[in-house]
């Protein structure tokens, strides 16, 4: 996945932070984005991120394993 690739959420993924529904469960499955960025290094040095691809939804980011999404 590079960024500007369009991603769909096709797992469920629950987060606890979007604009909408701050502090409730909300399910991410089924949402589209853009991949805003993949981390694999820091200040030049790699590394290994849990949740290494982030996904913009407008103004909301979150992060997401590559297993997460699928390609639209």
């Amino acid at each position: 996945m590079q960024p500007g690739d369009q991603v769909r959420v096709c797992r469920s993924v629950v987060v606890y932070n979007h604009p909408q529904h701050r502090g409730e469960a909300f399910d991410m499955e089924g949402q589209q984005g853009e991949v805003f960025n993949v981390l694999n290094d820091w200040k030049g040095r790699p590394i290994s991120p849990t949740l290494p691809v982030v996904v913009a939804f407008g103004k909301f980011r979150a992060h997401f394993r590559e297993d997460e999404l699928a390609a639209v």
